[in-house]
């Protein structure tokens, strides 16, 4: 195996188009690659299925970190549980982040880019009323309360499964990489943020109207409330997981070919977890084209 890059901005040409079987063996992590996002999302949801199964069987309670990206896993899963009589009486799923709108309120559920109602309408309400999870059991964010979660999250005994997606700057939940020229952030001072309040780059605001909006970023909240990577990082297994195509190509390489962890993309402060595994699309790890003509 040749020397990993440091930082993302050691990676060299070669590593940014090198092909996927070569940069499998390159990286240090557990990496499983699917066709497609089908595939993923399939596969996804027979994961975590299984995973509640396993441990209903065994008596122990199921306590994951959930994203709403990737989401198309949702509404498979809730099937999948539907049909085999999967109770969720016995899971606690504490989800990462909620939108705020400009001022700073949380959005309702009923606002187009609420995670909240995105999951009860391709989740929790298409699960079989005897076999959802008590409301209580089902945890976000509070704006109001932000150590509220760390606490309850604590008191549950902590996440087996923490399921993350990834931005195309690398941030889990809306941790995003620090961009102000007043103040710098050690990883040690990162890796130890809790659950606050944030606003969001301008950059995430344009990856969001690019993916929902056609472009247009007037409808897109501009502050999220969002769990730490501290509560990330806690979790006994981490699970990355994108599906993002081209979006994501340049960080993939980054999570997988770099050894530092670094602010700037913060998924790189996963590289020490002593758990972690990443799934990606076969289109989320393929190599870059470097040149109009490539």
């Amino acid at each position: 195996m040749r020397p990993i890059a440091r930082f993302a901005h050691d990676l060299t040409p070669e590593q940014l188009t090198m092909p996927v079987d070569e940069l499998i063996k390159e990286t240090r992590h557990k990496v499983r690659v699917l066709p497609n996002l089908d595939h993923l999302y399939s596969w996804l949801a027979r994961l975590m299925a299984d995973e509640i199964k396993t441990n209903n069987e065994a008596g122990r309670p199921t306590r994951w970190i959930l994203p709403v990206g990737p989401k198309s896993q949702y509404p498979l899963l809730a099937r999948i549980c539907n049909e085999e009589r999967i109770t969720w009486q016995n899971v606690l799923a504490f989800h990462m982040d909620e939108f705020l709108d400009w001022q700073g309120r949380q959005v309702g559920p009923d606002h187009p880019f609420s995670f909240r109602g995105f999951c009860d309408r391709n989740l929790y309400g298409l699960l079989d009323a005897d076999l959802r999870p008590a409301p209580r059991n089902i945890v976000y964010p509070d704006v109001h309360d932000p150590d509220a979660f760390t606490n309850r999250l604590r008191d549950a005994g902590g996440a087996d499964t923490c399921f993350a997606g990834f931005g195309y700057r690398g941030h889990l939940a809306f941790n995003e990489p620090p961009a102000t020229r007043w103040h710098h952030y050690t990883v040690e001072e990162f890796r130890a943020s809790r659950t606050r309040v944030v606003p969001l780059l301008e950059d995430t605001i344009v990856a969001h109207s690019h993916r929902t909006t056609g472009g247009y970023t007037q409808t897109i909240p501009r502050m999220a409330v969002t769990i730490g990577m501290s509560e990330i990082l806690s979790a006994r297994k981490l699970h990355l997981i994108t599906d993002g195509g081209a979006w994501k190509q340049f960080i993939v390489r980054v999570l997988l070919l770099t050894g530092e962890p670094d602010v700037m993309y913060p998924v790189t402060l996963a590289h020490d977890h002593p758990d972690m595994e990443v799934t990606v699309d076969a289109a989320s790890i393929a190599p870059l084209h470097l040149g109009i003509n490539a």
